[in-house]
């Protein structure tokens, strides 16, 4: 088994609405599957309340020998300025969140986040696809800053086919660029079995800037924690 498959870097509980499983239940799937570490993540806005409660139950699990337990908050990436949806005054670190992971669901730009549908509108209106790509990978690596040391890029370029593009639209010099930018904020990277993302290209660039690359399945559900397909095909794919 490559070492990236036996951890699960972005799990969600039913502290997330569209989850179906306890942080328990995720922890003993973990542990069935054979996993040496778990993050546990769910998602947030500036207006949760309820991240103590995670932090507090987190702590209290009882985990199985041989198993690390992280913590985790999945926030959107709002703009090209790296604003984070999270709320004010989250500790990162001893006694709080392990990480924050910096999530791509909406467009981020310089005008607050745009819907995969506007985008699309914008792009047939003539504005260039290189520009959003720009938008993009400015975003992640100051949302990455702005948490240095603590951020997690959930599922990168998953955005992309929702606008009708690829990975393909981003040039090797800009991968490359991103994967320094991330370096320098000590973020780490998953790569993400759910949307089968990032691809070969960007895990390459990604390894040679020493980032730290981790696996997720971004499971909703205890039945697929660690259990990976596109994933492996992904690190394949590097390896060619």
């Amino acid at each position: 088994m490559h070492e990236l498959l036996r951890g699960d870097w972005h799990v969600h509980s039913t502290f997330s609405d569209d989850a179906v499983s306890t942080l328990e239940e995720n922890v003993a799937a973990a542990s069935a599957t054979g996993l040496t570490s778990l993050r546990c993540v769910d998602h947030v806005r500036a207006s949760t309340t309820w991240v103590p409660e995670l932090v507090a139950a987190i702590a209290a699990l009882r985990v199985p020998d041989g198993l690390a337990v992280r913590s985790g908050v999945e926030a959107k990436i709002l703009d090209v300025d790296g604003t984070i949806d999270m709320p004010a005054g989250v500790r990162l670190g001893d006694g709080g969140i392990d990480a924050v992971l910096l999530a791509d669901h909406q467009v981020p730009t310089p005008d607050g986040p745009w819907s995969p549908r506007a985008t699309v509108e914008a792009l047939q209106g003539g504005l260039p696809a290189i520009t959003v790509v720009d938008w993009i990978l400015e975003a992640t690596t100051r949302a990455a800053r702005r948490v240095a040391g603590h951020g997690q890029v959930a599922h990168p370029f998953s955005i992309l086919p929702k606008i009708g593009l690829d990975e393909d639209a981003i040039d090797d010099g800009r991968l490359a660029w991103w994967a320094e930018e991330l370096a320098a904020a000590e973020a780490i990277v998953e790569v993400n079995e759910k949307w089968a993302c990032p691809g070969p290209r960007a895990l390459r660039a990604l390894t040679t800037a020493d980032v730290r690359v981790v696996a997720s399945t971004d499971s909703h559900v205890a039945g697929d924690v660690g259990r990976y397909d596109r994933v492996v095909g992904l690190l394949q794919g590097v390896r060619r």
